[in-house]
């Protein structure tokens, strides 16, 4: 869990915050086992946020998008091609799958991505787009494709 617990309100709050990169510099998607923390700021410059993009060492299709806030809270976080997760109460869920903020719990909860907000969980590139919609991340940062993607 996160250093820092939020209410349901303040975490749903800044999910849906309008959030724009904070400038246009080009970030290379990581390739094997790799990663990258991409700044992002709200429309009003007063809150801080990272849309964090990482990437399986062995298995190419295996990675994760996430969404941080106030620096070390994870906000909503997709998991792609890797093991099934297990939530609190021992319900599984396969994966790919969401992990959305839960007052008291962090991100320890995934869910069924939703079909109506995701378009095709099994394009990474198609993914990420709908992640970054999905965050109201509006001014999208400058992500370019590497050998591996």
């Amino acid at each position: 869990m996160s250093v820092i617990d939020l209410t349901q309100s303040e975490a749903d709050r800044l999910i849906s915050i309008e959030k724009h990169a904070i400038d246009e510099k080009p970030w290379n998607f990581p390739d094997l086992g790799g990663s990258i923390s991409i700044p992002l700021i709200s429309i009003d410059n007063r809150e801080n946020f990272f849309l964090d993009i990482s990437r399986g060492k062995i298995n190419l299709k295996k990675g994760s998008y996430q969404n941080r806030a106030l620096t070390c809270v994870p906000l909503v976080r997709i998991d792609f091609a890797g093991p099934p997760h297990m939530n609190p109460d021992g319900s599984e869920i396969n994966c790919p799958h969401m992990h959305l903020y839960q007052e008291g719990y962090g991100d320890r909860w995934a869910y069924t991505i939703p079909k109506d907000k995701f378009n095709n969980v099994d394009n990474i590139w198609i993914l990420l787009d709908d992640f970054m919609n999905y965050c109201n991340i509006v001014k999208q940062p400058n992500i370019v494709k590497g050998l591996f993607t």
